[in-house]
């Protein structure tokens, strides 16, 4: 039977950095590492935002990426 296997997890979370000389957006990011294996929605929510109120640029969202492997 195959098993899948946390290995890791980051946070990202998106600034809006404005606009080139083209009128192309500019999204920054912040990536944190490490994130918990069993972190809830509502964690995330709240650390989100209180990293979001730390940068001068407006906030525009979050993800969390996680990483796992599949063994047999």
């Amino acid at each position: 039977m195959a098993t899948i296997e946390f290995k890791n997890a980051v946070g990202r979370v998106f600034f809006d950095g404005g606009l080139t000389d083209e009128g192309d957006f500019i999204r920054k990011s912040k990536t944190y590492q490490n994130i918990a294996e069993g972190v809830d929605a509502d964690s995330l929510y709240k650390g989100r935002d209180e990293l979001a109120k730390l940068s001068s640029l407006p906030f525009i969202g979050a993800e969390k990426v996680e990483t796992s492997t599949v063994d047999n």
